[in-house]
């Protein structure tokens, strides 16, 4: 077992190999783990094709079992970049941000910061989904936020929380006030930083991301003509809007309808993320 700590700093010289050089671990690891590899592994390079990358400075984490009482969970290793990701290039880390097997890599020690302090909190948080990109980062400089200006904006408007930025989340103590400001909501507007999204699997964790993305892209749209010139729909059609549209993200409803097609492209266009 590597005993390094995401906190190790970067250093100088050190040697970021070729996922597609490593050895896989397709039977070295349990089919459970494998299965989450796999599926981890496939939502990087589907971020990707959407667009939604910024090298290789955010992260995505899938939670595995516990394995003798401990909790652990998968993320990317640092250097990788999301069209590259594979399943045994993963690295698999503890909530005290131990690495738990043999690997030539390090993570991203903010990517630790975030996704520890939300799967340790959260049993609901099979995978956490955190991006860059502009028009995420374009609405959370924003003082109010996303609005209700789009279909899309309101099926995710009322599950949104929002927490301020505090600068690289370096900081352990700033867990607490994520995990506090995420409360009970399953998507985070990071203020001036960026966006994140949870979900009991990668799947949903996905479709909610295409949602909230989706919803900043239009707000910056439509804010080009100017804000006189927009109309906000009310808080009661959000209301309704998210009541009519919640089943989309519940287990075997939104993950069965629109994961598999999402499978095939990624399989057309950039196959190998389960070597």
């Amino acid at each position: 077992m590597n005993d390094q700590s995401t906190t190790t700093g970067l250093g100088t010289g050190f040697d970021i190999p070729d996922p597609a050089d490593l050895p896989t671990l397709k039977g070295k690891v349990s089919e459970t783990e494998w299965g989450l590899r796999v599926q981890l592994a496939a939502t990087y390079r589907l971020c990707a094709l959407h667009g939604w990358t910024d090298l290789v400075f955010t992260h995505i984490s899938a939670r595995l079992p516990d394995e003798d009482g401990e909790e652990r969970f998968l993320i990317n290793p640092y250097g990788i970049m999301f069209d590259e990701m594979t399943a045994s290039c993963l690295v698999k880390i503890d909530l005290h941000g131990n690495i738990c097997q043999e690997t030539p890599y390090f993570i991203n020690p903010a990517g630790f910061t975030i996704h520890s302090a939300i799967h340790s909190a959260r049993e609901d948080a099979g995978c956490v989904i955190h991006v860059h990109t502009p028009y995420g980062v374009a609405v959370s400089v924003q003082n109010e936020g996303l609005r209700r200006y789009t279909q899309f904006s309101m099926i995710v408007n009322n599950d949104l929380a929002y927490h301020d930025y505090e600068g690289i989340a370096l900081e352990l103590d700033e867990r607490e006030r994520i995990v506090n400001d995420l409360g009970d909501k399953s998507l985070l507007m990071l203020r001036n930083h960026g966006t994140l999204t949870l979900g009991p699997n990668c799947a949903i964790a996905f479709l909610r991301m295409y949602f909230l993305e989706n919803a900043c892209k239009t707000q910056i749209f439509a804010q080009s003509a100017g804000t006189d010139a927009l109309h906000e729909e009310p808080q009661s059609m959000a209301d309704t809007v998210q009541r009519q549209s919640a089943a989309a993200f519940q287990p075997g409803t939104g993950d069965n309808l629109v994961w598999p097609g999402l499978m095939r492209k990624l399989n057309r266009s950039n196959p190998g993320y389960d070597s």
